[in-house]
């Protein structure tokens, strides 16, 4: 599905202009979810915009924006703290409700996961709430800055390193966090709970996924995020968690998710169909032979979503398998000991005046590398024979063969 980004501004809990995007399908929004970002981070932070992105795309239209004082919002860090940023939160409700629709989900990553566990029972349109990598107690934060606790204490704040940005602590800030009962605040959520965490996160231990899941009354659900940083910076795993809330959240919003309700791809045997799929600008489906169902896609530098394999990717992966199987049959032919085959393909265009041996000689071309592995106990003479047989597969001859392709409309 098509999705648009709006700028939105909107009074945060201290009067302050707060600054957010509102990640939209193009199409119908099946419902709205809040997005809280990390500590001391933005709202355009990788997993931010990636996470509200993908919810967009599956017709869930999702607000994100920055704290008080923090990204581009006005307001000073220093006069924040954790009950403050709740606040900004419901003040971020407020204008949904006002101006669209009040989020059914609220999504927190990190110390905004424990300001929407803080939060969500203030917001009774809620129906679903996520944490992504949460503390179970919002003190945890502390552990960034704890050389400089003393002096937070002794002189009422410190100026502190986080990242590639000075940032200042307050002692109102420390004891915010200490006084916070978020056990209560778990306890009495009534409603539906998803806890991401990954084992490995070195910021936010696993046991606080475990505290807060303990604390928490059913409905509740835990999903391991294994080998994900903390930060989420891996496409596929932002990916992956606007996937999993998508489906999830499905069962406690009573609104079916459109696009699986697409039917599905269905090609004839010995043809290939590709059809647009309406969850990004470049995405298709692809069914080959009524059998196979495949997706296309373009990466996201060449403004797609990179939900699927190039359409460049398809032809390397067609000249690649021609490749490995015409050497298999070869070998089988004059049993040769071939035991296993790989072949590693490679595209870029390149100026004709640098190809020696090419015949055109001005403009780019084509150049296709590939590289062919053969195991097996064979001789140099067998091997030679091998990589000369690798330029007669098909494919191969069909790429240097004068080749006619004619289209036609179609009702």
């Amino acid at each position: 599905m098509n999705t648009r980004s709006e700028k939105i501004e909107f009074p945060g809990s201290n009067g302050e202009m707060l600054a957010a995007r509102l990640d939209s399908p193009e199409g119908e929004v099946r419902a709205y979810a809040l997005f809280a970002h990390c500590f001391t981070c933005s709202k355009d932070i990788f997993a931010a915009a990636r996470i509200s992105k993908g919810l967009a795309e599956r017709g869930i239209a999702a607000l994100r924006f920055d704290f008080t004082g923090l990204g581009h919002s006005e307001g000073e860090f220093a006069n924040t703290n954790f009950s403050s940023n709740v606040a900004d939160l419901l003040a971020a409700v407020d204008w949904l409700r006002a101006e669209r629709e009040a989020p059914s989900i609220v999504v927190g990553h990190s110390l905004g996961g424990a300001a929407v566990l803080a939060a969500a029972p203030s917001i009774p349109e809620a129906k679903a709430v996520c944490t992504i990598g949460a503390p179970a107690d919002p003190a945890h934060v502390s552990r960034h800055f704890s050389a400089a606790i003393g002096e937070i204490e002794a002189n009422g704040q410190a100026e502190i390193q986080l990242g590639d940005r000075p940032m200042t602590i307050t002692r109102q800030f420390l004891e915010d966090i200490a006084e916070q009962k978020m056990a209560d605040a778990i306890g009495g959520l009534r409603k539906a709970l998803l806890i991401f965490h990954a084992p490995r996160d070195e910021q936010v231990g696993i046991d606080n996924a475990s505290r807060i899941f303990v604390a928490a009354k059913h409905p509740k659900s835990f999903v391991s995020l294994d080998d994900a940083d903390h930060l989420l910076t891996r496409r596929e795993d932002a990916a992956y968690v606007a996937e999993v809330i998508s489906a999830w959240a499905s069962r406690y919003l009573g609104k079916t998710n459109t696009i699986d309700k697409r039917p599905a791809l269905k090609a004839k045997p010995g043809s290939v169909v590709v059809s647009e799929n309406g969850t990004g600008r470049f995405a298709q489906d692809v069914s080959v032979g009524g059998v196979h169902a495949m997706t296309a896609d373009e990466p996201v530098t060449y403004g797609g979503n990179d939900s699927g394999p190039s359409p460049y990717d398809y032809l390397l992966a067609g000249l690649g398998a021609c490749t490995s199987m015409t050497l298999r049959m070869y070998a089988e032919h004059k049993n040769l000991p071939l035991d296993k085959v790989s072949v590693t393909l490679r595209h870029e265009k390149i100026h004709a005046e640098d190809c020696q041996s090419c015949e055109t000689k001005t403009g780019k071309i084509d150049v296709i590398m590939r590289d062919i592995e053969i195991a097996g106990d064979l001789d140099e003479a067998q091997r030679a024979k091998l990589l000369e047989i690798a330029d007669k597969c098909p494919v191969h001859r069909t790429l240097h063969s004068e080749v006619k392709v004619t289209s036609r409309l179609v009702e």
